[in-house]
């Protein structure tokens, strides 16, 4: 693999995650699936032939990831609130 790809990756990857601290959750795991995806898929694909290929379809599968896991959270988050609000009524 070319050392320009490799130092572009990581500089791309600095870049965006230094930006994260203002993002909701939701946009936070989309970008941390995004960019992990574009990486393993630009390994992958410089494998193969085409790095950019591989990271653009490693990102869209990493995007998709991302927002899987947001809506798993959510869900979960969700119920332990359920949980919460039905104990404390409990205890009344």
């Amino acid at each position: 693999m070319n050392i320009r790809i490799l130092v572009a990756l990581a500089t791309a990857s600095a870049l965006a995650l230094s930006g994260c601290a203002g993002m909701t959750d939701t946009q936070q795991r989309a970008a941390t699936g995004t960019m992990a995806g574009a990486g393993i898929g630009a390994i992958a694909g410089a494998i193969g032939g085409n790095a950019g290929l591989g990271a653009l379809v490693g990102a869209g599968a990493g995007l998709a990831t991302g927002l899987v896991v947001d809506h798993a959270k959510k869900n979960e988050q969700a119920a332990y609130q359920q949980g919460y609000a039905n104990g404390q009524q409990g205890r009344q």
